[in-house]
């Protein structure tokens, strides 16, 4: 399906590919134009512009579940639906974004786990990490906002401004999160090449800022908290509203404590999410006397509340 380039005039029945007893979802047409849903009655557009979308989401930041689809894939829409009601039912747990990375084997998973966000009122960040440029770019847009119908989706910047624009253009009120500063170890061999008198992670922070529109927004890995600082530090004094996604909390080492502190120095944190997958994810295997569901929303609610506990936004108030 990712290769709407070669697909000429096809139809097919998605149902015979995407089907499970948890959903379902009618006839596609596969063209020239790419795909189009013609009847898609779980996923609804979104009515927002995105920072809108988000902002409300909750009073103060709120975290982010990171699925991979790794663990119990023969039952993965009734683990997240699980998830998902115990979730609903905890007032600290109000305001969440869940955070889909769909390998191709689970992609009738991730049709049916966002549907059940968007029942759930949830929205979507797909995080596929797209970076090619003109009509493969396009797909990939349509991809992201058309089948998947994502609120949001992470890009590479690597082929410049051609590789972001084809999303910027297929929904002007989504959100685009550029990777900045990756939380992986070898992010350094690319994002900290000096060019110039910066860092390469530097002059993607300021083409951020050059290319803003509301929705645009920025990968910063938790485990580089200097690089996280000088990056808070461009947004901050460009005056423009730069909404964060902030992987590397947990296994991977980033600190929550300099995370909230730089935060901290924004008008306002509301806009920015931390992302923890692996500390949800596998929660069960610290608990091993809780059902999965209830081993990820209580490591959900702890990470919550260190959150709630520690942070203070730019007027002062936590």
């Amino acid at each position: 399906i990712g290769i709407y380039d070669t697909i000429r005039d096809e139809s097919i029945k998605v149902n015979e590919i995407l089907h499970t007893d948890e959903f379902e979802i009618d006839t596609i047409k596969l063209n020239e134009a790419g795909v189009e849903i013609i009847s898609n009655e779980f996923v609804e557009k979104r009515l927002y512009e995105y920072l809108e979308l988000i902002r409300p989401l909750s009073t103060i930041l709120m975290n982010i579940i990171y699925y991979h689809g790794k663990e119990y894939e023969n039952s993965i829409l009734e683990t997240f639906e699980s998830v998902i009601e115990k979730k609903e039912s905890r007032s600290a747990n109000k305001a969440l974004i869940y955070l889909p990375l769909y390998p191709a084997l689970l992609l009738q998973y991730s049709v049916g786990i966002i549907a059940l966000y968007r029942e759930a009122s949830l929205p979507v960040i797909l995080d596929v990490k797209r970076g090619d440029i003109g009509k493969t770019a396009e797909a990939y847009a349509r991809e992201a906002f058309d089948f998947f119908c994502a609120d949001a989706v992470t890009l590479s910047p690597f082929m410049g401004r051609d590789s972001i624009s084809p999303f910027m253009e297929k929904d002007p009120d989504g959100g685009f999160y550029i990777l900045t500063k990756t939380s992986n170890p070898s992010s350094g061999d690319i994002q900290d090449i000096v060019a110039g008198s910066d860092p390469l992670y530097v002059h993607t922070a300021n083409k951020i800022v050059e290319w803003y529109r509301p929705g645009i927004g920025s990968v910063v890995g938790a485990t580089y908290p200097e690089q996280l600082s000088n990056i808070c530090s461009i947004f901050i004094g460009s005056g423009k509203d730069i909404p964060l996604l902030i992987p590397g909390i947990g296994t991977q080492g980033g600190n929550l404590e300099q995370v909230l502190h730089e935060l901290s120095k924004f008008a306002t944190i509301k806009i920015h999410r931390i992302n923890s997958s692996s500390a949800i994810n596998y929660a069960y295997k610290k608990h091993e006397t809780l059902h999965y569901a209830d081993a990820a929303v209580l490591a959900l609610k702890e990470l919550n509340d260190k959150i709630n506990r520690n942070i203070v936004d730019g007027t002062g108030k936590n």
